[in-house]
């Protein structure tokens, strides 16, 4: 495999996470500056930031709140 495949690799699947980690991160609530830790984590390091998210920041979400402002 050359170096041109890699790169190819590299951008196939870590573009896609990068974008869908931090879709996610935006959307999500997070406990004190959580948020702010985790958008720096992801943007500074995309792909190894983006799996450490799904592996670690996903379960420090705070859940959503029954009788939100979308529940009619």
């Amino acid at each position: 495999m050359g170096i041109m495949e890699l790169i190819v690799l590299i951008v196939l699947f870590g573009g896609p996470l990068f974008l869908i980690a931090l879709i996610d991160l935006l959307k999500s609530e997070f406990k004190g500056n959580d948020k702010i830790v985790w958008l720096l984590v992801v943007v500074l390091l995309p792909i190894i930031g983006s799996v450490c998210y799904f592996l670690i920041g996903h379960k420090q979400k705070l859940a959503k709140r029954a009788g939100g402002p979308d529940v009619q």
